[in-house]
């Protein structure tokens, strides 16, 4: 026997197995029963929701041996020929290859003799709305009083370009996208079934692919199958469909976090070395943004726990102005693809631009202000003042703080240089080590766990557990081989954390930093006279510490 694709084999055959159209099969089924029938239905909705599948379960439940209910048999002659597509008095019409008056016409002919087996002639007209005019206005009549033992089921993903006369005398009924949870529980019930072992992260991206339509995700697990070898995983999905994997959407804004544009360009790099969607990508960044968002103004929109708590440390980290100017740079990124000169640097350039739109990256200190009086002459120019340099003396309780000077980043140090630092100040190890890109972030985020004469064991967050990629971790073992100058054995466990990593510090640091620079400025003698002076105020996003 030849192999039954998965769409078909699955297609429902009763309303108690249709799956994401509830509010639909409840209006259906409470009619049948109470034989309150309509003589004309319209299903609407998207591709692969259910549309025809709903007209030839009404067909059965229509013509069932065993009498008119919301229940066939789904075991007599009338059931099975539906099911196969043989019943007599069951018309399936396409519309989009009949689409002319004289098709309708002959079928309206057609319809005035009595059914020839069944209890009625059940005509389905599926993507109607691609009738011509003539056509529409020629079934209008027929439709309005059609003979007893006709019913029209007319199907349709447009309903706009149908006639308001024709849709005044139908019951419509409006079939939902089918959201990415049942599409994924549906494919787990199949495969289950189906005896396929299959990964439920590998589902989630099926689900999305599938854009809400059940029958593309069918067909998409199909193909999944058959790219896995009769196995569902997670890697050969997202090959098979090119999408951007969480680990390099949360690499990129782990870069963008901590400022490192090379991270950045290093996920750019990895996502054209696998001949990844770049489209895809912003997109998915975009709505990575969107979460963000929601998690720092509606949290409990969110409900799925765990994404919740791995979006919290970059809610916390990029101020909301920021998140909705990332959001746009994303999307208009997007639409500006085709206008690039080839989608590597188009997404490159979006990036850069993520970076450059910082606030932590503005110039010098701007003070807006404005005149409370109509000819008030302008201010002079602010001038500031060069830093003064630093004297041995402690300085008076009541000074100004003055800006810290910025710290000299550590030089590497050889194999052979001097002792290490102690165990415990893994901040300086990581400071000496020549990491860069993704490896550097991973060390950022680690803290050390144990350190022994063959191996050194990291602890690192479930939230950053996206950077545990092998290529990192290898780079990251090398060079604490090449600095101890001895075989070592890097071992990183998946825990929560109990100190402050390094990367944590330096964002404190920065933070305290900025705090420092602001209060200076809001201390200073003159800026406070120019603000008394001009009602002004100082916009706090454009101070940057020194």
């Amino acid at each position: 026997m030849s192999y039954q694709v998965l769409a078909r084999k699955w297609r429902p055959k009763s309303f108690a197995t249709l799956v994401g159209q509830e509010h639909v099969v409840r209006a259906l089924t409470h009619a049948l029963d109470q034989n309150r029938l309509h003589h004309a239905y319209l299903f609407t909705g998207t591709r692969g929701v259910g549309k025809t599948t709903l007209a030839r379960i009404m067909a059965k439940a229509l013509n069932c041996e065993a009498g008119v209910s919301s229940t066939p048999c789904g075991i007599c002659s009338a059931c099975m020929e539906i099911d196969s597509g043989r019943f007599i008095d069951y018309i399936e019409l396409d519309a989009a290859s009949n689409r002319g008056v004289d098709d309708m016409t002959a079928l309206l002919e057609r319809a005035t003799y009595a059914p020839t087996m069944g209890r009625y002639k059940v005509y389905v007209i599926d993507e109607v709305h691609q009738l011509s005019g003539h056509a529409f206005n020629a079934m209008l009549k027929t439709l309005e009083e059609p003979p007893e033992h006709v019913k029209f089921i007319l199907a349709t993903t447009d309903p706009q370009k149908i006639p308001v006369t024709v849709l005044s005398r139908c019951l419509q009924f409006n079939l939902k996208q089918m959201p990415p949870t049942l599409i994924v529980d549906h494919l787990s019930h199949v495969l289950e079934a189906e005896g396929v072992a299959f990964q439920p992260g590998a589902l989630r991206h099926l689900a999305k692919g599938a854009a809400g339509s059940m029958r593309d995700a069918l067909s998409l697990l199909d193909q999944a199958i058959a790219h896995g070898a009769g196995k569902v995983e997670d890697e050969g999905v997202r090959a098979m469909l090119g999408t951007v994997g969480d680990e390099h959407l949360f690499a990129l804004l782990d870069g963008l976090v901590a400022q490192d544009v090379q991270a950045m360009l290093e996920v750019a790099k990895l996502m054209d070395v696998r001949s990844l969607s770049f489209d895809g990508g912003l997109q998915e960044l975009s709505t990575l943004f969107h979460r963000i968002a929601l998690a720092q103004f509606a949290p409990e929109a969110l409900l799925d726990e765990a994404e919740r708590s791995r979006l919290a440390p970059y809610a916390q980290a990029l101020d909301a102005e920021y998140l909705q100017l990332a959001y746009q740079i994303a999307i208009h990124g997007r639409d500006e693809l085709s206008l690039a000169p080839d989608d590597y640097a188009g997404f490159v350039m979006t990036l850069l631009r993520l970076h450059a739109f910082r606030p932590e990256r503005a110039g010098a200190v701007k003070v807006a202000a404005k005149a409370t009086t109509k000819g008030a002459a302008a201010p002079a120019p602010v001038r500031t003042a060069p830093p003064a340099m630093p004297t041995p003396a402690p300085a008076p309780s009541s000074a100004v703080p003055s800006a810290p000077t910025p710290a000299v980043p550590v030089a590497p140090v050889p194999a052979t240089a001097g002792a290490a630092p102690a165990e415990e100040d893994w901040h300086a190890l990581v400071a000496r080590l020549p990491l860069s890109g993704m490896s550097r972030q991973l060390a950022q985020h680690c803290e050390l766990s144990e350190r022994t004469e063959s191996a050194i064991r990291l602890r690192l967050s479930p939230v950053h557990k996206h950077l545990l990629g092998k290529p990192q971790q290898d780079k990251l073992q090398s060079e604490l081989q090449a600095f101890y100058g001895r075989p070592l054995r890097l071992e990183i466990d998946v825990a929560e954390l109990e100190t402050e990593t390094p990367a944590e510090r330096s964002r404190n640091q920065q933070r305290e930093r900025q705090e420092r620079a602001i209060a200076s400025i809001e201390q200073d003698p003159f800026v406070r006279d120019v603000v008394d002076l001009f009602d002004a105020s100082i916009d706090e996003s454009t101070i940057k510490p020194v």
